[in-house]
This record gives C-alpha cells, structure tokens and sequence, in this order.
C-alpha cells in the first residue's frame, strides 16, 4: 500500500511556504545586483575593479552638468521669489510679485508675441527649406562638393559679422535699396531697421540664410538612410518627382524633421543677436522688435535700473515655453511611431 507523504513541518531552519521560492531568489538577485563589487556573472578584469570606478570616470561630466546647468537654473528659480540687483547686493524676498508683475506688463507680452510669432514663422520654413536645399545637393554630380560647401560658408561664419554684412546690405542708402531704385521698383528706401515688423522679417530672413546649410547636413545623414528601392518602385507605379518627395522622401525623414524642428523652435525663442544688429541695442524703435531674451538683458541686467529677480522671473517664463515646445514635439513623435 503506497504511503502518503507528509509534508514538512516549519521548524527554526526551514524557510516559511508563505514565502515562495521563486519570489526569494529575485530578492537575492536584487540584492547581489545593489550590493557593490563585481556582478555575479563577471569576469576578466570585472572581478578586481572597485564598485565606485565606473563613477569616477563620470564625474567630470557629472560636475560641469551640475555646475552649468542645474545650479544656474535652480539659483534663477529662487532670484525670482526676490528683489536682486545685477550688480548684488541684499536681496528681499518678494513672493510672487514678479510673476504678478510680469502678468500685468505690457512690454513682456509685446515680447512673448515677437518671440512667439519668429518660432511660428521660421520653424515650418527652416524645416522645409533645409530639406529641399539637402535633395538638391544629394545627387552624385560633377562640381556638387562645392555647392554642398558654399551653402554651408554661412554656419561657420561669425553671427555678429554676418549680421553687420545685413545691415549694410538693408539700411536705407544700401545695397538692396539702391538697386531697387535703380530698378525702378520702389520710389524711396524700405525702412528695413527702422520698422519694427521689417525688423523682425530681416531678422528671420537672417536666421533662416544662416541655417539652412546647418540642418542641410541633418537631411542629407537621413536621405542616406531612404531606400532607393522605394523610390524606384514609386516611380515604376508612375508617381513622378513631385508625388515622390511627398510620399516616399517626407516619410523617411519625418524623424529628422521633428529633430529639426525641436532645435529651431527653441533657438527662435532664444533669438536675440539678430535683432541686436538689425534693430539696435534697443531692439528697433521703442523696442517694439524685443524679444524674450532681449527683454530679458533691459530689464534684468541694467546695471542702474535693472531688477535681476524680475528678469530670473522672465526667464523662467521663457524656459516654460521653451518646455512646452520639447513636450508638444514628443508627443507629435509619439503618435508618429504609433
């Protein structure tokens, strides 16, 4: 007659059946995986480096990150709960009267819609512009390596002479006037640097000619990556240039696309060398072309009558939009790849 087994009875040494087996050797492995030292599956060199080695070579990038990023934003954050001069000094805390402030003033909006209006302008042509310039180049053709340099001459060029160069070309007695009066095109000069919507068009006209050969080199690293297959079989199926770009081009790089269009919404928030040289240290006439960080120096680096806890309040405003951005364009990717 078969006997029936009897099960273990729990003693001091025997594990508790509350307990499964397989629950504790993830607790074990978790543990080994915190403990410091080697891993359990190391070996070679592995076996003898100290736990802490892999953090020592990080941490000069660990060091500048958290000096030239972390702490300035988080010391910007608390300037603007106060009064703060440029040049120091006591600094009172005041609360939320600068974000009060900054709701309530008129100048600051005036900035935000410049700053605002620049994004939505330059960033649908900076990202289809470079892409067009990039298919043009793309083709192996006799002489094609020095077009692909000439257009990429003003990225490597310095933005203030750049700027000079088109302040003399657009200021009144210019080159641009002058020949469209020698055309006959124009009966007296366009106030290019003295309109403040004029302002702001050069000075997107200015960072449009600056990066197209920037973000040309985006595109032609993404249409190297395109199939010509695809191309070929569209162009069996009789979709001609036109149909191809859009069908099979646009899709392949939409990634790089997003990519571009991240970077320049968030350097057209930032813009402010343009309009310095185009509109004057005051940002064209009674500053009506500042922009965000424009509006920023004059009201937080004056060294008489600026207010440094306004303007850390500013730019916080100005980093909020700048997130903004960066969240809208991850979720654009999101349902991309959905």
């Amino acid at each position: 007659m078969a006997t029936q087994t009897e099960k273990p009875v729990a003693g001091p040494g025997t594990v508790s059946s509350a307990v499964p087996v397989p629950a504790l050797g993830r607790i074990r492995r978790l543990g080994r995986a915190l403990r410091p030292g080697p891993a359990p599956d190391a070996n070679g060199a592995a076996l003898y480096r100290s736990w802490w080695l892999p953090w020592l070579w990080t941490l000069p990038a660990l060091v500048c990150a958290a000096g030239f990023g972390v702490f300035p934003f988080l010391n910007t954050l608390v300037l603007s709960f106060t009064d703060a001069k440029p040049l120091g000094g006591a600094a009172n805390f005041v609360g939320l009267s600068n974000y009060t402030r900054m709701l309530g003033d008129d100048d600051f909006w005036l900035a935000t819609r410049n700053s605002l209006l620049y994004a939505v302008i330059v960033v649908p042509l900076m990202v289809l512009l470079p892409l067009l310039l990039a298919v043009l180049v793309e083709k192996k053709l006799p002489g094609i390596g020095f077009f692909r340099s000439a257009f990429y001459t003003p990225v490597i060029a310095s933005s203030v002479v750049v700027g000079l160069s088109w302040q003399w070309l657009l200021k009144d007695e210019g080159l641009v006037n002058t020949w469209l009066e020698k055309a006959h095109l124009i009966r007296e000069a366009i106030p290019f640097l003295s309109d403040p919507w004029l302002i702001l068009l050069s000075a997107m006209g200015l960072t449009l000619w600056k990066g197209l050969g920037w973000y040309m080199i985006f595109y032609l690293a993404a249409l190297g990556n395109v199939s010509q297959d695809l191309h070929e079989a569209a162009a069996m199926d009789g979709a001609g240039p036109i149909r191809r770009f859009w069908h099979v081009t646009v899709p392949g790089v939409r990634q790089t696309m997003l990519l571009v269009g991240v970077l320049t919404g968030i350097g057209s928030l930032r813009v402010f060398t343009e309009i310095y040289m185009l509109g004057s240290p005051t940002g064209g006439p009674g500053g009506q072309a500042r922009t965000l960080p424009f509006y920023i120096r004059d009201v937080g680096l004056d060294p008489l009558s600026g207010n440094a806890g306004y303007g850390a309040a500013v730019s916080v405003a100005l980093f909020v939009l700048t997130l903004g951005l960066t969240l809208l364009a991850q979720r654009l990717t999101r349902g991309d790849e959905q």
